[in-house]
């Protein structure tokens, strides 16, 4: 075998060998596909800016309830959900905490039961 055939072989053999793990680790999803915003850059947000992102994120959310996700691979829908719940977590944190009515009357109870 000729030196350039060797090296062929070589190339090939390996190539065959690295595609499958750059592959994996390109389908991998551990980029996020937005970075949400820490608390302290909420906070310095104005209304208007928070409004907005919360109206950006009830687009996105509508446009993903309207898609036609059975043709999507396994790895489109995790990332679709891994996508929603950043969403809801970042909705979460421009909105603020909401306590229910509910919530409300059980933490009034305990005060009064244990005061």
């Amino acid at each position: 075998m000729s030196k350039s055939k060797q090296l062929r072989y070589y190339l090939l053999v390996l190539a065959l060998f690295l595609l499958p793990v750059l592959k994996m680790q390109a389908a991998d999803g551990t980029t996020p596909l937005r970075e949400i915003p820490s608390k302290e850059a909420i906070a310095n947000m104005t209304d208007e800016q928070k409004s907005a992102r919360l109206e950006e994120i009830k687009t996105r959310v509508a446009e993903i309830k309207a898609m036609d996700r059975s043709m999507l691979t396994k790895e489109d829908r995790k990332a679709l959900r891994k996508e929603l719940k950043e969403m809801r977590r970042e909705a979460r944190t421009v909105s603020g905490v909401y306590i229910s009515v509910g919530a409300l009357i059980i933490i009034i109870l305990l005060l009064i039961i244990i005061l």
